[in-house]
């Protein structure tokens, strides 16, 4: 298949931008590939009609999924469909931390995906060429809310949110109890660096420490470049959200993005020296009891629920004057789309097979026991504790951290920048060591803008 120049540009210069999210800790084999035949002349863009629950001709589905930790799930969800319908639905997952590459190479081959993800507006400029207008679609007309649905510049709906999520620090409150604290303590960084430290101090006597381990290889860092990093641009947003990527950040609340960080490594289960070749399984250490807190997010609450069925989540306190009313970081970047290019036929079993996820009582359940929760109308209900948690801090009047994590430039470039100056620093936490970080942080963020953008 000849390469046409918006795939030669995607291919040389453009990644897209999206964060290692939900179960970016977890493996994938690489994506395969693609099956079948070529697929019919492209469809011109427009809004498909659908019924909500049967097969409405000879098309197909090909899934992109962004989510490692929910391949089997959806392999069962696809088996299921083509035995009610008889439509053939393939899903290929990503490897963690490979979905963009894996997207640019799957869209270039003869049976591209027909449904996959643009999560963020650096994804809505690389491929809205590639999106079908879901303005007016069966599934857009689901939808509980849009305030999870991208537009481009035209105002065209180029994804919509199939499931959002929050994240913080995961804590056991039993092992809180056990130190002698309570939760009700815990309301702002002084009291939780008081807690921590506490426990620290007294692991061998306790059985168990404070934090699990912050490991920096791939099946980690992402908590840490990612989504810890998201304090420090949630606040010098300064109460103004953005609404497209910066060409440079101040670095302003770094030192409370060091709080938290410093607070993390030095009062945990691992030598901060032995951060950087990972190997430590901190989801393990959580649920096993070995350590109170855990940094992580609601889509690990299926994993750790039964060992530790009173689990919940606090925010990311780290100084920041007035966080006694911080929330948590909610979000998404699980966004569906439609390939516009793929035949009409395969556009309408994509839109059928979307509109039964979110509408079949059995389907959506299974979907929402593992994305956390989906904002559809007929959707199953959320059972997950800390999505509840992120709403309890909502309707107590706290702010919301929204994810503006998502407009890091050159997104793994950015990423792998930060590691190599953590590591450096998780070696040797000296002043010099932290400038390195500072400066892949926030010098890091102009040079990554100024390759993509120049």
């Amino acid at each position: 298949m000849k390469k046409n120049k918006k795939f030669l540009a995607l291919a040389l210069g453009t990644v897209l931008s999206l964060s290692m999210l939900a179960g970016c800790g977890n493996s994938a084999e690489e994506a395969p590939e693609a099956e079948g035949e070529g697929t019919e002349a492209p469809a011109e863009e427009g809004n498909a009609e659908a019924p909500a629950a049967e097969s409405s001709g000879s098309g197909s589905v090909y899934w992109l999924n962004f989510k490692p930790e929910s391949d089997e799930v959806l392999q069962e969800i696809a088996a299921t469909y083509k035995e009610q319908t008889g439509v053939e639905v393939k899903v290929v997952t990503a490897a963690s931390g490979t979905y963009s590459q894996t997207l640019i190479s799957e869209m270039d081959k003869s049976a591209p995906p027909t449904l996959f993800v643009i999560g963020n507006q650096a994804g809505v400029k690389d491929w809205k060429d590639y999106a079908l207008d879901l303005t007016g679609t069966p599934i857009a007309n689901e939808l509980n809310t849009d305030a999870y649905n991208l537009y481009d510049e035209s105002g065209k709906l180029v994804s919509i949110g199939y499931c959002y999520e929050c994240y913080g620090i995961i804590v056991n409150p039993d092992l809180i109890e056990k130190a002698g604290h309570t939760m009700d303590e815990i309301k702002d960084f002084e009291s939780l660096k008081a807690v921590a430290e506490d426990i620290h101090s007294r692991a061998g006597e306790l059985g168990f420490d404070a934090f699990s381990s912050s490991d920096m290889d791939g099946s980690s860092s992402w908590r840490f470049t990612g989504h810890m990093a998201n304090l420090e641009y949630y606040y010098e947003q300064e109460g103004t959200p953005w609404t497209e990527c910066p060409a440079t950040i101040s670095g302003k609340y770094m030192d409370n993005f060091k709080n938290l960080y410093d607070l993390c490594i030095n009062n945990s289960l691992t030598d901060p020296k032995e951060l950087a070749t990972g190997g430590h399984d901190a989801e393990n250490e959580f649920k096993t009891g070995k350590a109170a807190f855990f940094v992580n997010g609601s889509w690990e609450y299926e994993a750790v629920k039964n060992e530790v069925p009173n689990a919940t989540m606090i925010p990311y306190y780290c100084g920041v004057e007035g966080e006694e009313k911080a929330g948590l970081n909610c979000g998404t970047e699980n966004c569906w789309a439609i390939n516009s290019k793929a035949s009409a036929e395969d556009q309408q079993a994509t839109m059928d097979f979307m509109v039964w996820c979110v509408t079949d009582p059995d389907a959506s359940r299974k979907l929402v026991d593992t994305f956390g929760v989906m904002p559809y109308k007929q959707a199953a209900e959320s059972t997950n504790a800390f999505l509840a948690a992120a709403d309890k801090y909502t309707a107590d009047g706290c702010y919301v951290m929204n994810w503006a994590t998502n407009f890091q430039p050159n997104v793994d470039s950015y990423r792998a920048t930060l590691v190599s100056a953590l590591n450096q620093y998780n070696a040797d936490q000296s002043d010099a060591n932290w400038e390195i970080v500072r400066s892949a942080f926030v010098d890091g963020w102009a040079t990554e803008y100024a390759a993509v953008n120049n």
